[in-house]
């Protein structure tokens, strides 16, 4: 159902069973899944590309360019997959062509309000963004990450699976899957064992993720010594093996 007070522009592709609230402004380029839910006082402008069951509440800015001052009207989009939760007066920006042109969404993620996701930002599955926490340009948040109120990312951070940061925490470096992160700067502290736990983890490879968490926060050893002590436990628990790949690929150094 749109309401008659809706503006939708002609160009737009709505899916089946949408339902558009009063006073909500969806641009050109916009394409929205069926069965979305999108209250009033929502502006969504595009391209914009918005998948299945997802759940958009007022004064959400969806698709709006974004504030990097170089950009200059590139025809640059965001894909959104399905059955997120969008709480009210969350920004979402399109990204960039100094980067992917794309700004990208998973599915399944809870945006709580006041949540900013700036351009070129690559958003995994199962996140949760508590009140005002904020990702800067080209950040990078995997799977099952929960950042808590007030947490502020640095552009171009990468924050890796299942990794947990506690409110107000500013994040400057990358952070390990499965680490938890707190303080300005944010720094380790400690697994996120209910995440573990809840998510079903069995208690071997627990322990091989504790033992990998040893090795590089607790021996004092260098980054090389703790990958070189983790090996054994990286060639048989894929888990660890992705905790070791991450830290290669960390192009700003991890939190220590």
């Amino acid at each position: 159902m749109i309401d008659k007070l809706a503006f939708v522009h002609p160009d737009a592709k709505i899916g089946n069973n949408v339902t558009i609230g009063p006073w909500t402004y969806i641009g050109a380029d916009v394409e929205i899944g069926d069965d979305t839910w999108i209250s009033s006082h929502v502006v969504i402008k595009g391209p914009t590309v918005i998948g299945k069951g997802n759940r958009i509440f007022q004064f959400a800015s969806v698709g709006e360019e974004c504030q990097d001052k170089k950009y200059a009207g590139e025809p640059t989009r965001l894909i959104m997959g399905d059955n997120n939760i969008v709480r009210e007066s969350v920004t979402i920006h399109r990204g960039t062509v100094q980067d992917n042109s794309e700004t990208r969404i998973g599915s399944n993620n809870l945006f709580m309000a006041y949540v900013h996701i700036a351009h070129d930002c690559v958003v995994g599955n199962h996140v949760i963004m508590a009140n005002n926490a904020s990702i800067a340009g080209h950040v990078h948040v995997e799977d099952h990450v929960i950042l808590g109120g007030m947490t502020g990312v640095h552009q171009f951070v990468h924050i890796g699976a299942h990794a947990f940061s506690a409110g107000s925490s500013t994040i400057f470096q990358d952070v390990p899957p499965f680490v938890m992160a707190a303080g300005t700067p944010a720094i380790p502290r400690g697994l996120n064992v209910e995440g573990l736990k809840r998510r079903g983890f069995s208690k071997e490879t627990q322990h091989a993720i504790r033992r990998t968490y040893k090795a590089l926060y607790r021996k004092n050893l260098t980054i090389d010594e703790a990958l070189a002590e983790i090996a054994e436990d990286a060639a048989n628990e894929p888990h660890v093996k992705a905790m070791v790949d991450f830290i290669n690929q960390s192009s700003r150094g991890i939190i220590r």
